[in-house]
């Protein structure tokens, strides 16, 4: 998405009106710096054309929105994307058909799609916004499924007094493991190997 032009025109406005229809925003939507008022001259001669930078606000819900209509046309896979704030979190949500091909394996798919629009998002933006994909609820559904592992995991080290090594997780997985055993009496845990191939080891203390 371009999100600056400079345009020329007779007047200031003549130039603002044709980059909003370049950009196909409104008013409301941009920034405009007038770069040169420019000069009618005399009957019709010498002037001199005005110039104006026109910059789309930033607007992080609308960026998430459209990069993720733009990727999913893409792959034939129509959705609706809603999205809201919490905790200076941008929280985005897709619903649709075929959502698993969206989710991939273990939610590989999704976290590399969470991933670009992330950078979609935070390209020239201050200050940054963190940005949570989710769909069908995988997230806490996977959150779930990771504690109670973690806990059918850590009786097993109790009860073998031997370590278990989990598959490679991403680092927002990992962390689900640690804490929902930082407390346990019996194991501790650590993470070991090079990313992406970084994973869990739960031990006994």
């Amino acid at each position: 998405m371009l999100e600056s032009i400079e345009r020329s025109g007779k007047t200031a406005a003549d130039a603002t009106n044709d980059a909003l229809k370049f950009l196909r925003v409104g008013r409301d939507e941009v920034d405009v710096t007038v770069l040169d008022a420019g000069t009618k001259g005399f009957l019709g001669f010498g002037g001199k054309p005005a110039r104006v930078l026109v910059k789309v606000k930033f607007d992080p819900e609308k960026r998430a929105k459209q990069f993720l209509r733009e990727v999913t046309a893409a792959m034939n896979l129509p959705l609706t994307v809603t999205t809201s704030f919490k905790d200076k979190q941008l929280l985005v949500n897709l619903t649709g058909d075929d959502m698993g091909i969206l989710i991939g394996k273990r939610g590989q798919t999704l976290d590399s799609l969470q991933y670009l629009v992330n950078l979609v998002v935070n390209k020239g933006s201050a200050p940054y916004i963190s940005v949570t994909l989710d769909t069908e609820n995988y997230r806490q559904r996977r959150k779930e499924t990771l504690e109670s592992l973690a806990v059918n995991l850590a009786k097993k080290v109790k009860a073998t007094h031997k370590n278990v090594v989990l598959e490679p997780m991403n680092p927002y997985e990992r962390r689900i493991i640690h804490s929902t055993l930082q407390n346990n009496r019996f194991v501790t845990t650590y993470s070991e190997g090079d990313e992406p191939f970084r994973n869990v080891v739960i031990a006994p203390k």
